[in-house]
Order: C-alpha cells, then sequence, then structure tokens
C-alpha cells in the first residue's frame, strides 16, 4: 500500500488544468484549502466547474476579503458552480443574474447524496425530495420512479476531476482526520474525485492520528499539500 505524495499548495495548484471540475469541502469557508485555492487564483486557472457547499464568504473571520472559493468566483475562475445555498455571497448572485456564472442549486441532503452515490459507483439517487416542483426538470433529474406508490426522483451521481479537501491533522502517509465542521462534505468528496489532494493544517507523523480517529483513509488520497513538503 502507497503513500501520498507530499507536495506544497503552489505544487497542488499546478496539477489542476484549466476546464477541470473541483469539488471543495467545507462549509461557509471553514474546511476550504485555503492555502491551495490562494495559489489557485494566483495562477489564474479558469474555466472551472466548483461543486461546493455555497460560495464561502466575501469577507472571512480574520477579515480576509474573499475567503476561500469565493476567491474564485469573483476572479472569473469558476464558470459553473453546483451548490446547495448561495445566498451569503453576493458576488453568486451578481453573476448568475448578468450570466456570467451558471449555478445549478441542488437540495443539501440530495447534494451530498449524489456525491456519495458518485464516489460508491452507484447509479443514483432516489429521493422524494423535490418531487411536484421546478426540480424534476433539473439536468441532474433523470427521471421520477414510482415504488409502492410514492414517487421519488432519480437524481444523478456526482464525481469530478479533482477534490480539494482540507483536514486538521493528516499524517505523511495520508490519513485525514478533520475537525469539528470542517468535516462537512469531505469524508464524501474523498471517494468521488478521479485525484484527491489535502491540505494539512497540521502534518504530522504516522501513529499521531489513532487509527479509530481517522476520517478519510490514505487509499483515498493522492497529495498533501503543506508547506512542509
Amino acid at each position: 500500500m502507497g503513500k501520498a505524495k507530499i507536495v506544497t499548495p503552489k505544487e497542488a495548484a499546478a496539477l489542476i488544468p484549466e476546464g477541470a471540475s473541483i469539488m471543495v469541502g467545507g462549509f461557509m469557508g471553514v474546511g476550504n484549502p485555503h492555502k491551495v485555492i490562494e495559489e489557485l487564483h494566483k495562477l489564474g486557472t479558469g474555466n472551472l466547474t466548483l461543486m461546493c457547499n455555497d460560495g464561502s464568504l466575501p469577507i472571512g473571520p480574520g477579515g480576509e476579503v474573499d475567503w476561500g472559493v469565493a476567491k474564485l468566483i469573483s476572479s472569473h475562475q469558476v464558470t459553473k458552480m453546483y451548490g446547495t445555498h448561495v445566498g451569503l455571497n453576493p458576488e453568486v448572485g451578481k453573476r448568475m443574474n448578468d450570466g456570467s456564472l451558471d449555478v445549478t442549486l441542488i437540495p443539501q441532503g440530495s447534494f451530498v447524496e449524489m456525491i456519495r452515490a458518485g464516489g460508491a459507483g452507484l447509479g443514483g439517487v432516489l429521493t422524494p425530495t423535490g418531487f411536484g416542483t421546478i426540480i424534476e426538470e433539473a439536468w441532474h433529474v433523470d427521471r421520477v420512479v414510482e415504488i409502492d406508490g410514492k414517487r421519488y426522483l432519480l437524481e444523478k451521481p456526482l464525481r469530478a476531476d479533482f477534490a480539494l479537501l482540507c483536514g486538521y491533522k493528516v499524517d505523511r502517509m495520508g490519513n485525514v482526520w478533520y475537525k469539528g465542521t470542517q468535516r462537512t462534505f469531505q469524508e464524501m468528496m474523498a471517494t468521488a474525485a478521479d485525484t484527491v489532494i489535502v491540505e494539512a493544517v497540521n502534518l504530522v507523523e504516522p501513529g499521531d492520528i489513532p487509527p479509530e480517529d481517522v476520517i478519510t483513509s490514505r487509499i483515498l488520497v493522492d497529495y498533501i499539500a503543506s508547506e512542509e513538503a
């Protein structure tokens, strides 16, 4: 069994080509891999498809301007976005309205289940959420299915070229532990991308994370982004 390659945030960002689809973990910027995103922003890599819960915040908790994925949205590096709510970042709404950003809003539970299905190799997700609404006409709904007299939407699975995640503790083999709400979506996204990059808040030695605390196994992680590389 191999181990993840340790690279700098700049090297990690350079792995992502123009036009790539990226899943980014976190909630309102918490759990975004901020250093990798900053380097991706500097590179100017564009025409990205972003799959993220939200567009993060225009102002971060420390006064940062365009926190997390908000940098990529404001700089027009993202042309498509799949998420569950975008109201906290006015730039998303502005770009939706002027046509420069194609936004697909998906109910949050459906979104995470579609990612899980993509990672597990399932054909889709059956959910009653959105039945009888305009969601039925969305591109990500395959059809309506009736089971035992109840109707469900068959939602297509989601996968991406890259998953950009952030772990509070990441050992040098690639095992990951997420802290608090940082965990949001990341566990599923690690299974649903061709290449998984995890930014380490703290790079630790193998064994420093108790086995029972490992949330994402090293077998899923291709690269660890750390300034200690």
